[in-house]
């Protein structure tokens, strides 16, 4: 995480710019009661006339400039502060971005949604109005103790320790205030994370009728942020009415200690005057001490949450020197590949195949057998735990992110469609380089042309979250367009078209026998899916178990065999004997 201290000092000549405005803006403040002061010894003690109209003039120009020096400070602080706290969301965004697949395992989408946005926030306002007014009121503090120790030394005790008492119990305040804000915000995070997996998931929570269940997770999250909030007003109500109290007594015990001076003819009657004006300025600082306290303590409880994330570091990473390869063929091989999780439990064990360039294999097994791990392998989402993975016989681990990724097209099981236009959607992975007619080509040989073109505004036609408003068919339709349209030299379908029918289906399969030039890995279900396949694999417990071609896998009569027999119907086995081949 780059340093508070790096961010002031790279825009530092627009804040020592708005510091000199603020510090000329409080001199001229604190000129009025020396004015004032004069107004009364001079003018109405002592009868010069003649002086009331500078001295009024003067209080005129002091306002004046006051106000100008006011709104270039409150300016150029509310500029910068907005420019360093984009700068931060960018780069805490970019640094998510660039975590590896294990950390969002364990990172909710809400919580990370509560850094990026309520914790940079926070940290916002001590940048920009919190930190402007921290910095004011050292700065107006300073002054009006030094104009006040000027006029009578004795009188400027008082606020002095006024001040330190305020202090004191300011710091007392953040103390405690600290440890809760960081509760705060660990509990907001949660109840982001509640809200957004509820919305999300809003059609299923209402198909199953849990909205009451729903509702109370949501209050009961809600009741611990309620009584955290609370927990931090009663601190703040604890300790505030102290200060309250300090600045409220100030000016009286100025005014009668004052008046005793003056009738001893110790001070003058304007001095008086001029150490009750400064007595009302510094009564500001000490009001300020405690709404500032608390801000300060949540912008640093959110920083801690920030450095959090920062400390977090990508598990996947280039190599140093990556290997680049001129062009990608496709040649996808995996040699003895183990991969378990970081808590031991084993995924795959020893898998070893290998594709050709332009050929196909289809990967079946059970849920959980571990189909989808190899294609996140594959992509390098993930490292093998024992092996290697090759494309174009190099280890994908001595390969740049950027290439191997951008050489595998994949349809992914869990589909994900962005609020943008169909076109769009489908130009995801080459959003620069694909034409209109290369996304209508895409969509065509996906099986998607004849619903995109009934739409309102065909491909322009603007799609909601996830895809909401499509079935589940067009939404694999479109995703599987996106990964044509890419054109890569490897093609992964993980159970894409499992919610299309038989027809749509065959269709895709005949487009994706017609890409010579493409290594194609087929995961499927169902064996439609599959059994083109120059070879399929069986997975079972995260090992092969068994492997062929389609019609070596039905005379073995095993785990493929018995998979056939519960989707075409136990009447294939009477034609089996009855000379009848198994056609796929």
């Amino acid at each position: 995480m780059k340093k508070i201290t790096t961010y002031l000092w790279e825009h530092r000549l627009a804040y020592f710019f708005a510091i000199a405005s603020m510090i000329i803006s409080v001199s001229l403040d604190m000129l009025s009661p020396q004015l004032t002061r004069h107004i009364v010894d001079d003018v109405i003690v002592g009868g010069n006339m003649d002086l009331l109209l500078p001295l009024l003039l003067g209080i005129l120009l002091v306002g004046v400039g006051r106000c100008i020096f006011q709104y270039t400070k409150e300016f150029t602080f509310d500029v910068t502060g907005s420019r360093i706290m984009a700068e931060m969301r960018t780069r805490l965004f970019d640094h998510i971005q660039s975590l590896s697949a294990d950390f969002f395992d364990e990172t909710g989408t809400g919580e990370l949604m509560s850094r990026i946005k309520d914790d940079i926030d926070r940290i916002w306002d001590c940048f920009s109005f919190v930190g402007m007014l921290i910095l004011e009121v050292i700065i107006h503090t300073f002054i009006v103790l030094f104009c006040m120790y000027s006029l009578d030394w004795r009188l400027a005790l008082l606020p002095t320790l006024c001040m330190i008492a305020s202090a004191c119990i300011a710091i007392t305040m953040e103390h405690k205030l600290g440890s809760i804000y960081e509760a705060i915000s660990e509990e907001n995070a949660t109840l982001n994370t509640v809200a957004e997996e509820n919305l999300a998931g809003v059609r299923t929570v209402k198909a199953f009728a849990r909205e009451k269940f729903e509702i109370g997770k949501f209050l009961s999250h809600n009741k611990r942020y309620y009584d955290l909030n609370m927990e931090q007003s009663k601190v703040f109500i604890k300790y505030s009415p102290y200060i309250s109290l300090i600045t409220k007594l100030l000016p009286l015990a100025m005014l009668m200690i004052g008046g005793v001076f003056v009738m001893k003819g110790e001070i003058s009657l304007g001095t008086l005057s001029a150490f009750l004006a400064y007595s009302m300025n510094i009564v500001w600082p000490m009001e300020m001490l405690g709404w500032l306290t608390n801000s300060l303590s949540s912008g640093i409880a959110s920083s801690k949450k920030l450095k959090a994330i920062y400390a977090k570091t990508a598990s996947i990473k280039d190599p140093e020197n990556p290997v680049i390869l001129p062009s990608v063929k496709g040649k996808v091989e995996f040699s003895n590949v183990s991969f378990h999780k970081a808590d031991g439990y084993e995924i795959l064990h020893d898998i070893s195949f290998c594709v050709e360039p332009g050929r196909t294999i289809g990967i079946m097994g059970a849920t959980g057998a571990g189909k989808s791990s190899i294609i996140h392998l594959l992509q390098r989402l993930y490292d093998v735990s024992e092996g290697a993975v090759y494309l174009d016989d190099i280890d994908i681990r001595k390969l740049s992110l950027k290439q191997l990724r951008s050489s595998v097209s994949p349809v992914m099981q869990d589909v994900f469609l962005f609020s943008d236009t169909i076109q769009e959607n489908v130009k995801l992975g080459k959003k620069n380089e694909l034409s209109a007619n290369a996304v209508r080509s895409a969509i065509q040989n996906a099986q998607a042309k004849s619903f995109v073109e009934k739409m309102s505004l065909q491909y322009d036609t603007v799609i909601g979250e996830r895809g909401v408003g499509l079935s589940g068919g067009q939404k694999q339709r479109i995703t599987i367009a996106r990964a044509l349209a890419k054109k890569d030299p490897v093609l992964v379908m993980d159970d894409s078209t499992s919610a299309l029918d038989m027809e749509t289906e065959q269709n895709i399969h005949e487009t994706l026998q017609s890409l010579s030039d493409t290594t194609k890995i087929i995961i499927g279900h169902r064996i439609s899916a599959v059994c083109h396949a120059d070879e399929i694999i069986i997975l079972e417990n995260g090992s092969i178990a068994e492997r062929g071609t389609h019609q070596s896998l039905l005379a073995r009569k095993g785990l493929y065999y018995k998979t056939y027999l519960a989707q075409y119907g136990q009447d294939t086995e009477s034609k089996e004997k009855e000379g009848l081949t198994h056609e796929c």
